[in-house]
């Protein structure tokens, strides 16, 4: 569907005075879903060992989701982990109730996170607390949602249709082994690959649906098991644009903090992992270190040490670094700069999505995206007509790029004012929250 195909679809819903958003929503899906089977009510049980306080971003899009379905009138219970990234907070309630939202907390997931390890560990023990919770709880669902956080956590989707007839549908935020395949961490054809891919396919044949997050994933998941092809659903992030709202640096107290407001800033916002392209980003500072030009990069992960480390023995001083910001703080630091960068290294196009895009639309500033030449990204970016794409290894002309946008202010503020229009129109909670609905009430149909 192209931009002005969709301008067409829903400049009514965003321009309506009439109607409130989310009844709009509510009575088109009556129109297509009149059957009675169709109205039957959704009790939704969701699992997943990221949720705030955690700061993962994995966590952070389940939470908005949950909040966004349970206005639409689903029953939502989420069995999740204690906190394992978050700012100063061990401890959360076992039980919580928010909103729409019931909320469980295990505490066996709290084991050594600092080391990968210790990550994995946790996702062992989170996973053997989530059948329990199944085996008790199983019965007062009819949909049982399940993510990739852990990789492992869609085989209790299977298990649980085996023992209670429950259906399930996989959310792949991540492909695995892909994604350690990709990494060097096990060869291609090793053993546990070939197993891992085995127990994929039987968890895909058994979802009643499977959503992920791009087209290339969706190319990439029936590439693997054929046979699940129709009923894979491609479901992009999306970002907050009630929550995050354009505001002029000179207005923002986080801009005057960390001194971005008189100096053209580039952003990167978010994980630095290893999926990630941060080579590139170096290289274009270095080009640009004698312009009045700075990088600011926020957040963590893998690469970060590694790019501090060379910047220090480079003796660049055009880059500042941040750790992960509270989520209370996050509509100032997005908004703290000039232009926001997104990466995503060769060789993982089709096995993860980069979820910091849509929350950098949102901020209404233009984006710079690193990705392969036949990444989907290059599509978004040419529709929304709000940056720029560069392929990896291309530093000069993302150099080149930025110091444009440095010198014609204007076409920065064009850019990054289609930037939000184009994610209100497609990549909204209230949009995306529908996108899942919809395949929730194909599986109850």
């Amino acid at each position: 569907m192209t931009l002005s195909n969709r301008e067409q679809k829903d400049s009514s819903i965003f321009d309506s005075q009439k109607k409130d958003f989310y009844g709009s929503l509510i009575d088109s899906s009556k129109k297509k879903h009149n059957s009675a089977k169709t109205q039957e009510s959704i009790k939704l049980s969701l699992i997943t060992q990221f949720f705030p306080p955690d700061y993962a971003a994995t966590g952070q899009l389940i939470e908005e989701l949950t909040r966004h379905l349970g206005y639409l009138g689903v029953e939502i219970e989420v069995f999740t982990g204690q906190p394992g990234y978050a700012f100063g907070v061990k401890n959360a309630p076992a039980r919580e109730q928010s909103e729409q939202v019931r909320i469980q907390r295990t505490r066996a997931t709290q084991v050594w996170y600092q080391r990968i390890r210790g990550k994995a560990l946790s996702g062992v023990l989170f996973t053997l607390r989530a059948v329990l919770h199944i085996l008790r709880h199983a019965r007062r669902h009819n949909i049982l949602l399940v993510t990739t956080a852990p990789p492992f956590l869609p085989v209790l989707g299977y298990l649980a249709h085996k023992l209670f007839k429950l259906p399930y549908v996989c959310i792949l935020y991540d492909l695995y082994p892909d994604i350690a395949i990709a990494l060097n961490v096990i060869p291609k054809h090793h053993p546990i690959a070939r197993f891992w891919q085995l127990i994929n396919c039987k968890v895909w044949q058994e979802a009643s649906q499977i959503i992920v997050l791009s087209p290339q994933m969706k190319q990439r998941v029936a590439g693997i098991c054929p046979q699940v092809t129709d009923k894979i659903s491609v479901i992009h992030s999306w970002g907050d644009a009630k929550k995050i709202i354009p505001i002029p640096k000179q207005e923002n107290w986080f801009a005057q903090e960390y001194n971005t407001v008189e100096q053209f800033t580039v952003l990167y916002s978010g994980n630095m992992g290893r999926c990630h392209d941060i080579d590139t980003i170096l290289e274009a500072a270095k080009l640009l270190k004698d312009e009045p030009i700075q990088f600011l990069c926020i957040g963590g992960g893998a690469k970060r040490k590694i790019l501090v480390d060379e910047i220090k023995q480079l003796d660049l001083n055009n880059i500042q670094f941040l750790p992960y910001q509270e989520k209370s703080n996050i509509h100032y630091s997005l908004t703290a700069c000039d232009l926001s960068l997104v990466s995503m290294d060769k060789g993982f196009e089709s096995v993860g999505a980069p979820s910091k895009l849509y929350p950098a639309l949102a901020a209404g500033k233009p984006v710079a995206v690193i990705c392969p030449q036949d990444s989907y990204l290059k599509q978004l970016i040419k529709e929304g007509n709000c940056g720029q794409t560069f392929e990896n290894g291309d530093s000069k002309s993302l150099a080149e790029f930025i110091l444009l946008l440095s010198k014609n202010r204007q076409l920065t503020e064009s850019m990054g004012k289609a930037a939000r229009k184009y994610m209100q129109l497609n990549f909204t909670p209230e949009v995306i929250a529908n996108e899942y609905l919809n395949v929730l009430r194909q599986v109850i149909q």
